[in-house]
C-alpha cells in the first residue's frame, strides 16, 4: 500500500506543472471540455502507469537493494530536471479534432514524464508494481481531470511556473538525500 500512496502523491505533484496537464487544459479550452478528451486523459494515465510499473516489475529482480535506492534517486533527479528545465510552449493555433490523434499526443506526453519515472522507481523499490501503477494512474488522472475542467483557467489561475520550480526543487533535494543515503554517506 505505501507504493500506491507514494505514487499517487508524487504523480499528482509532478503533473501539476507538467506538459500533459498544460496540453489537456489547452485542448479543453480550444475544443471544449468534451468527454472524449477526458477519456483520452485517463486512458493515457492508465496505460502509461501500467507500462512503467511493468518495466519496474521486470527490473526489480535484477537489482540489489542499494541499486534500487540509487534507481529511486535517479528517478527523482530526472523528474526534478524535467520540471526545472521545461520550457513553456505556445498553445497550438489549430489543434486537431481527431480523438485518436489526441490520445496519441497525450499518451506520448505522459510516457516519459516525471510521474512515470516515479511509478517505475516505486515499482522497482517496493516490489509492488500493481499498487504503483494504480497510484500513478489515480494521481495523474486527478490532475488531468482538474486541467480538463479548468481549461483556460488552468494557466490563468494557477502559478504553474512557481509550482513547477518548487516541486522540481523538492524532488532535486530528495534525489540528493536518497542518493547519499543509498551510498551510506548519511543516516
Amino acid at each position: 500500500m505505501p507504493a500506491l500512496f507514494l505514487a499517487l502523491l508524487t504523480a499528482a505533484l509532478a503533473m501539476l506543472g507538467g506538459k500533459p496537464a498544460r496540453s489537456t487544459a489547452r485542448l479543453a479550452a480550444a475544443l471544449g471540455a468534451g468527454a472524449g478528451l477526458l477519456v483520452a486523459c485517463w486512458l493515457g494515465a492508465i496505460v502509461t502507469s501500467a507500462l512503467a510499473a511493468w518495466a519496474g516489475a521486470w527490473l526489480a529482480p535484477q537489482m540489489t537493494p542499494a541499486a534500487k535506492a540509487m534507481f529511486v534517486a535517479a528517478a527523482l533527479a530526472l523528474a526534478a530536471l524535467e520540471l526545472l528545465f521545461t520550457r513553456d510552449r505556445a498553445a497550438p493555433a489549430e489543434p486537431t479534432r481527431s480523438l485518436g490523434a489526441i490520445c496519441v499526443v497525450l499518451l506520448a506526453g505522459q510516457l516519459t514524464d516525471a510521474a512515470r519515472f516515479f511509478v517505475l522507481a516505486l515499482a522497482v523499490a517496493t516490489g509492488t508494481p500493481a499498487f504503483a501503477a494504480v497510484g500513478g494512474a489515480l494521481g495523474s488522472g486527478a490532475v488531468l481531470t482538474a486541467a480538463w475542467a479548468l481549461a483556460s483557467d488552468w494557466e490563468a489561475r494557477l502559478p504553474l511556473r512557481a509550482l513547477r520550480l518548487a516541486v522540481g526543487g523538492l524532488f532535486g533535494i530528495a534525489a540528493i538525500v536518497v542518493g547519499l543515503s543509498a551510498r551510506g554517506l548519511i543516516g
